[in-house]
């Protein structure tokens, strides 16, 4: 995965996570990348700076170490329920299910849908290996 600052035509500036590179090239070229301030779907990379952590840095590993202590507490504390969560979600905020932790996975729109319906959501990314 790889974190690309944007900015769109109207000067916002965001970020977003892409695959790869041409991920996000193809994605920009069919419009399915839009500013969250304006929905402008012209969007470039704009400058970056890399942020590369220091094998040696301590503060980096224990950072490190507390991610991936929260993510594991987030994974063994809810239920996976994969590709339905867009479903459970909306049926436990309807009442139909009962009201539990889950998690799953969600596309970009399904995500966006939830949260204009008003339901809360958070997305938790998969954690990079201890080698990157």
């Amino acid at each position: 995965m790889i974190r690309y600052s944007l900015i769109c035509d109207a000067g916002h500036s965001f970020e977003s996570w892409f695959r790869d590179s041409a991920g996000f090239e193809k994605q920009a070229a069919d419009g399915r990348v839009s500013c969250p301030f304006c929905d402008s779907t012209k969007i470039a990379r704009d400058v970056m700076a890399p942020n590369v952590a220091k094998q040696r840095d301590d503060s980096a590993r224990d950072l490190r170490m507390k991610l991936r202590e929260l993510h594991d507490k987030v994974i063994a504390h809810t239920e996976d329920v994969g590709d339905r969560f867009p479903e459970e979600a909306r049926a436990m905020e309807d009442g139909d299910s009962e009201r539990r932790a889950i998690r799953g996975h969600a596309t970009f729109e399904e995500a966006k849908a939830l949260l204009e319906e008003g339901i809360e959501i958070l997305p938790i990314p998969e954690l990079p290996s201890d080698g990157n």
